[in-house]
């Protein structure tokens, strides 16, 4: 199983950083309904889907780096 990253939509392709190594393009309409920019996504062949718990742990994260480059 493989994981990325939505990096960004351009026209109806989803360009996705995989392993946080390269950018891959896929399709949007092999995605999962509602996926955005900043979604971590599984890869399992042509199964894919959104792991929610990972993607909620990347906006903690960036949060957090936020919250630490604007302290005072």
């Amino acid at each position: 199983m493989i994981q990325g990253i939505i990096d960004r939509f351009e026209g109806n392709i989803a360009v996705v950083e995989i392993d946080g190594k390269e950018m891959k393009d896929f399709p949007k309409k092999s995605l999962p309904k509602g996926v955005k920019v900043g979604d971590m996504l599984l890869i399992d062949g042509d199964n894919i889907t959104i792991s929610k718990e990972g993607t909620e742990k990347l906006r903690q994260e960036i949060e957090d780096l936020m919250d630490e480059l604007f302290e005072d």
